[in-house]
């Protein structure tokens, strides 16, 4: 049964930092973009709920990614994609000197198992790990290189995966307000329509996007990768064609794009956060 949303936002402190970076060409996130090496911050959020405590979505890069990409065939990650992430710039490091630790973090909301949004999870070892079944699925039935060549490092995942997990297609479905229709429908993964995970794919199988309000009343959607940038999703840019190798399905890809720059349209006021944006994240911050 699909229920429809009916609010229910609570008061929700939410801050977005990056852990680490990346560097390639421009031109890979925008056909029209440089191909001057551009850097590309590795955002995660951090939710503090009142009711359910800590929670993280994504958890960018960590020392984590440095160990498994020291040798091969982790280490062609890092040649094609190299990284910078110092120690104070980790998911865990960053929490520490907000007074919170790591083992405080209650639950994880999972975009996809990109490498950069994942390195950082197995510093949270309390923490439930939410996300779609489909995307962990994928992943899982994938030979080693497949997922090398997909910019998936198995090895970064928690031991005891699947046991931790607590997969998003098991929570009610609930219907969105109107200028979300054309997603169809969130799912209430805590219960009380706080926040409503979305699918967005393409980028990934069973990337998850997340909506919420923010204590200042400000409607928020984090929409992982399903874009680079601001500018992708306000002027519906496409990625270069190259960029279709590493997309899950670029079909679905144009599809979720062409739907968030219709949001953009009819609902400019809707904070779409892309996790490598440093654009929108100031735009968040100094709104």
């Amino acid at each position: 049964m699909v229920a429809r949303f009916s609010g229910g936002f609570m008061s929700i402190e939410f801050d977005w930092r990056a852990a680490g970076r990346c560097f390639h060409p421009e031109v890979i996130t925008l056909s029209s973009g440089s191909f001057k090496s551009c850097a590309f911050p590795s955002y995660f959020g951090i939710i503090r709920h009142p009711k359910h405590g800590v929670m993280l979505y994504d958890t960018g890069y960590s020392e984590h990614f440095a160990q498994e990409s020291a040798t091969f065939p982790g280490k062609l990650y890092a040649w094609v994609t190299p990284h910078e992430c110092s120690p104070d710039q980790t998911a865990q490091a960053q929490l520490l000197a907000q007074g919170t630790s790591p083992r405080d973090v209650r639950m994880i909301f999972i975009s996809h198992f990109h490498a950069d949004h994942v390195s950082g999870l197995k510093s949270f070892p309390n923490a439930e790990l939410i996300c779609f079944k489909s995307a962990f699925e994928d992943i899982a039935g994938r030979s080693p290189l497949r997922n090398l060549l997909q910019g998936v490092l198995p090895g970064l995942l928690p031991e005891g995966f699947p046991e931790r997990a607590r997969w998003v297609e098991s929570s009610r479905k609930v219907l969105l307000p109107p200028h979300l229709a054309t997603f169809g429908h969130g799912f209430d993964v805590l219960g009380d329509q706080s926040v409503l995970a979305v699918e967005l794919p393409g980028h990934a199988r069973g990337q998850m996007g997340l909506l919420f309000e923010d204590r200042s009343g400000r409607e928020i959607f984090l929409i992982g990768d399903a874009c680079w940038s601001s500018r992708a999703y306000e002027q519906y840019c496409l990625p270069s064609s190259i960029t279709r190798l590493v997309l899950s399905n670029w079909k679905e890809y144009r599809d979720t794009l062409s739907r968030l720059h219709q949001l953009h349209r009819v609902y400019p006021k809707l904070t779409i956060l892309p996790s490598h944006c440093s654009q929108a994240a100031s735009r968040y911050f100094n709104a």
